[in-house]
C-alpha cells in the first residue's frame, strides 16, 4: 500500500490570482488533519505565473515535499490535465479539486466516508441531490445550461446521476488508475467519461451531496465547452461501440 494516503489533483489553467489561497486552505487543513498527503498542481500550459506561484510553495514546503507543479507546454485541456496528475499520483485516494476550491476542501470528509466506510470505489460531490447546498449560486442561464446539459448526459450515456461535472471527485486509486490509462477525452466532458468507465467495469460510485459556492473567474465558456461536450458525448458512446474501452491498456 501507498505511503502517501490522499493525493490532491488540481488543474490550473492561468490561476494565478486564486491558486495560492487554495493551496494555504488544502495545506493548514491536511497538515491539521496530520495525514500523509501530496498535493499536485497540473499548470495546462499557463501564460501567466500560476507554475511559479506553485513552485514557490513547493519550495516553502520542501522538508515535507507535499507539492508538486507539472507544466504542459501548451494548454491541453482540462481533462488532459487531469488525466496527467492522476497518473502521476502515489496516494491510495486522490482527489480532483478544482482550481478556485468552490467545494471547500473539508467536504473531502463525506467522499472518504462513503469510499472507507461504505466501500464505494469512487465518490463525487454533487450540487443537485437532496442534502446538497449551493451556497453562492452561479448565474441563472448558467445553472440552466448544466441541468440541460446533464439531462443529455442521462439521455446519451445511460448514466443516472444529476451532476457530473462538479469539479469534486475522491478515487480509490488501486481500482481507478485504470479509469485515467483508458480516458480519451481531453476537454469539458472527460468526467462523463471517467464515470461511463466506471459504471462499464462494474467499480461502485456514489454521487454525495456537499456544499458548493460559486467562484467568479472560471475557465468554462458555455457556447464553446458545451457544443464540445455534446460532441463529446457522441465520441463516447462511439467509443464504446467500437470496443475502444475494451482494449487493453497501453502505458
Amino acid at each position: 500500500m501507498s505511503k502517501i494516503f490522499l493525493s490532491v489533483i488540481i488543474p490550473a489553467y492561468e490561476e494565478q490570482r486564486r491558486i495560492p489561497s487554495t493551496l494555504e486552505n488544502i495545506l493548514s487543513y491536511l497538515a491539521n488533519r496530520k495525514i500523509s498527503f501530496e498535493v499536485i498542481v497540473v499548470d495546462d500550459g499557463s501564460k501567466d505565473r500560476t507554475a511559479e506561484i506553485v513552485r514557490l510553495f513547493a519550495a516553502r514546503e520542501n522538508s515535507t515535499g507535499a507539492i508538486r507543479v507539472i507544466s504542459q507546454s501548451q494548454n491541453r485541456g482540462k481533462g488532459f490535465s487531469v488525466r496527467t496528475g492522476m497518473l502521476a499520483a502515489e496516494g491510495s485516494y486522490a482527489l480532483l479539486t478544482d482550481a478556485d476550491l468552490s467545494s471547500p476542501i473539508q467536504e473531502v470528509l463525506k467522499l472518504e466516508e462513503a469510499i472507507i466506510d461504505d466501500g464505494f470505489d469512487l465518490a463525487f460531490g454533487s450540487r443537485d441531490i437532496q442534502g446538497s447546498r449551493i451556497e453562492v449560486h452561479q448565474s441563472w442561464f448558467r445553472e440552466a445550461a448544466g441541468k440541460i446539459f446533464n439531462h443529455l448526459v442521462r439521455l446519451t450515456t445511460g448514466l443516472p446521476y444529476h451532476d457530473t461535472q462538479c469539479g469534486f471527485k475522491l478515487f480509490k486509486m488501486d481500482l481507478c488508475r485504470d479509469l485515467f490509462k483508458r480516458q480519451t477525452i481531453a476537454g469539458y466532458s472527460f468526467d462523463v467519461e471517467i464515470l461511463y468507465l466506471a459504471n462499464k467495469i462494474g467499480l461502485r460510485v456514489k454521487e454525495v451531496p456537499v456544499v458548493w459556492r460559486h467562484r467568479e473567474g472560471g475557465k468554462v465558456f458555455l457556447f464553446r465547452d458545451g457544443t464540445r461536450g455534446i460532441i463529446d458525448l457522441i465520441k463516447i458512446r462511439w467509443n464504446d461501440f467500437r470496443g475502444r474501452y475494451a482494449l487493453p491498456i497501453r502505458g
